[in-house]
């Protein structure tokens, strides 16, 4: 599973349970479909203990952001599934909203360094 654009990219990575985003992410809605997609299907193959990269993700724009936020309610919605998102501190924007996700789903296991 994997989705590239010229600036971005998103793939899940089965051996490590990880699902990474890369680069910097300014599609159109429609183009964050793939994006939905990818994640819902990785939740399927990893049903328990998934984590969600983004410590290498530069910039996710609003829309970005929802989809990230959708999939974390439909995880909390779910049942003993085991979610982990990784960000960064060296990029401005991770610290400022994935804490919001905690938010979303108290169980998440956010994890910025």
């Amino acid at each position: 599973m994997e989705f590239t654009t010229d600036n971005a990219k998103i793939w899940l990575d089965t051996y490590k349970k990880t699902v990474f985003l890369t680069g910097t992410f300014r599609l159109s809605n429609d183009q964050y479909d793939n994006m939905t997609l990818i994640l819902n299907d990785s939740l399927a193959a990893i049903p328990a203990g998934l984590t969600i990269d983004l410590t290498g993700l530069e910039l996710l724009n609003s829309s970005g952001i929802n989809v990230i936020a959708k999939f974390v309610i439909g995880v909390r919605n779910g049942k003993g599934t085991d979610l982990t998102i990784h960000g960064s501190k060296e990029i401005p924007w991770q610290g400022k909203s994935l804490p919001n996700l905690k938010k979303l789903f108290p169980a998440l296991n956010l994890v910025i360094d």
